[in-house]
């Protein structure tokens, strides 16, 4: 009797114990990395207008998407081509987000590394299931100088899913401006002398780019990644004109590509929101659904467990007594058992829910058609494999023009468009 009694007892524990460590799984966020951001942030704006020569140009580089979750309750909905559309997403608004504040010359969003961008912005999408997202962010400049590094995460209010605008107000636009506010302060900090020099390096590392058998010299760069300018080209220099003049051309091949991002943008504004808003929804009412079915079969089988505890402690006398409270209990405890179940069945069609809207929200590239010198270029695949293509393109315009023979590749000479 003492044994089974004790038994009981144990179970009863156990059942407490569990109870409350799947309450705190069902009933708590997944954890999110790096530190929430405040609310309601206010964007710095620059007062007045700062003078075209000391601007600075910023380049956002196309997220790392990052990979979503293991465990399948976190990755319920989610997909990678999600977190590749987001990839995309982001930096656009966070473009949007720079713009606004006046600090900045030309922002725009790029494929990938870019030797000749003044300020290079690099993200990583660390968390996102529509609900909360973390994001590290990377600032660096042409001198190789880090600005910052940081983790920002945001996890959206109801309220929040509802106050959006595009290119103005997103669901996560507190941690926007948060970066935007960084980004702002670390300007503020640099010399008239120090804008000019990260303007001047961009330049010459973008020339290295083009010509490393001319330019490469120019600059020199130690083993932490800084850059120095060794000379300057004279001003007469033909050849650094020519490279001035690719440049040119680059960066309008940038807004071209910045104009693709942009429709992207627009184009998914309406099935992303209501993706994160309605999955937000979907998994809130889950959690809800799952708590009660939870909370039920704990009781259930805590009659159970109560009813056996009972009869097993007990003397003859109190075990007759007790009988018809004992039947009641296990009765009831089942009862509530399988009604735990039927509640968490219901869960299920909110997780066919989800799994629906991550799987109907998609996009695709588009090719780019641009004209060279009169010739009329098809550059086909995703952006950044356009842009990679196109700076091969802009490699082999810069040696026909001056002469130089194209790169051997393997003891012979590069085919043009290989």
């Amino acid at each position: 009797m003492e044994t089974l009694g004790g038994v009981a007892v144990v179970k009863w524990k156990g059942v407490v114990a569990y109870t409350l460590i799947v309450v705190m799984i069902t009933g708590g966020c997944a954890s999110i990395p790096g530190n929430q951001v405040a609310d309601q942030v206010r964007p710095m704006t620059v007062d007045g207008e700062i003078e075209e020569e000391k601007l600075l140009n910023v380049s956002i580089q196309v997220f790392d998407p990052g990979v979503i979750p293991e465990d399948a309750e976190e990755s319920q909905g989610l997909s990678q081509g999600i977190r590749d559309a987001e990839a995309r997403f982001i930096p656009v608004h966070l473009k949007y987000s720079l713009q606004r504040t006046g600090y900045w010359g030309a922002v725009r969003v790029v494929p990938g590394d870019e030797n000749g961008a003044e300020v290079l912005v690099k993200g990583k999408i660390e968390y996102s299931d529509g609900e909360s997202v973390a994001i590290s962010v990377d600032v660096v400049d042409a001198t190789g100088r880090l600005w910052f590094k940081k983790v920002y995460a945001e996890t959206a209010k109801k309220h929040e899913h509802e106050r959006i605008e595009p290119e103005k107000h997103d669901t996560f636009q507190d941690l926007f401006n948060t970066i935007a506010n960084d980004l702002a302060m670390y300007r503020q900090q640099l010399s008239p002398q120090d804008v000019s020099t990260i303007r001047q390096v961009a330049t010459l590392r973008f020339a290295a780019a083009m010509a490393p058998e001319t330019f490469a010299e120019y600059l020199a760069e130690d083993d932490s990644g800084q850059f120095t300018i060794m000379h300057l080209p004279a001003a007469d220099d033909a050849m650094f004109a020519r490279i001035q003049a690719l440049r040119s051309r680059d960066d309008m091949l940038v807004d071209v590509i910045n104009g693709y991002y942009d429709n992207y943008y627009l184009d998914l504004w309406a099935p992303y929101s209501q993706w994160r808003r309605y999955r937000s929804e979907e998994v809130a009412a889950m959690r809800e659904l799952e708590r009660d079915a939870l909370t039920r079969q704990v009781l259930g089988i805590a009659a159970i467990v109560g009813a056996i505890a009972i009869g097993a402690a007990a003397d003859q006398e109190t075990r007759s007594r007790t009988g018809t409270l004992r039947d009641v209990m296990v009765l009831g405890g089942a009862g509530a058992v399988y009604s735990g179940y039927q509640k968490r069945q219901e869960s299920e069609i909110n997780r066919d829910a989800i799994q629906e809207l991550g799987e109907s929200f998609h996009a695709e590239a588009e090719p780019l058609t641009i004209e060279v010198q009169g010739e009329t270029l098809r550059l086909q695949g995703s952006a950044e494999e356009q842009y990679t293509r196109w700076r091969q393109l802009l490699r082999e315009i810069y040696l026909k023009e001056t002469g130089f023979p194209p790169p051997e590749v393997g003891g012979q000479a590069e085919e043009k468009g290989q």
